[in-house]
C-alpha cells in the first residue's frame, strides 16, 4: 500500500471519479460494477491527505489487500 495512488489504481484497474455526495461524513465508495469495472468514487474538495488516506482504506477493503485496520471512528459498509 506504499505505492503511489495513481499507480495503485492502474495496477488494479480502478477508475477514480468525483462523487456528487457532499455529506461531510462521506469519505468515498469502492464499487464493483456488474460488468467487472471497478470504480472509486470520492468527494471532491477534500484535502490531498484525506483523499489519499480514504482511497487506500477503501481499496484495501474492496480488493482484500493487506493494510492497517480501519480506524474506529470510521465504518466500512458493504452493500
Amino acid at each position: 500500500m506504499d505505492t503511489p495512488l495513481p499507480q495503485l489504481l492502474a495496477e488494479h484497474d480502478v477508475q477514480l471519479v468525483d462523487s456528487e455526495i457532499t455529506d461531510p461524513g462521506f469519505v468515498g465508495a469502492y464499487i464493483e460494477r456488474h460488468d467487472g469495472r471497478r470504480v472509486l468514487s470520492m468527494p471532491s474538495g477534500r484535502s490531498w491527505l484525506e483523499r489519499d488516506t480514504a482511497a487506500r482504506m477503501l481499496l484495501a477493503q474492496g480488493l482484500g489487500l493487506e493494510a492497517a485496520p480501519v480506524p474506529g471512528v470510521l465504518e466500512v459498509v458493504r452493500a
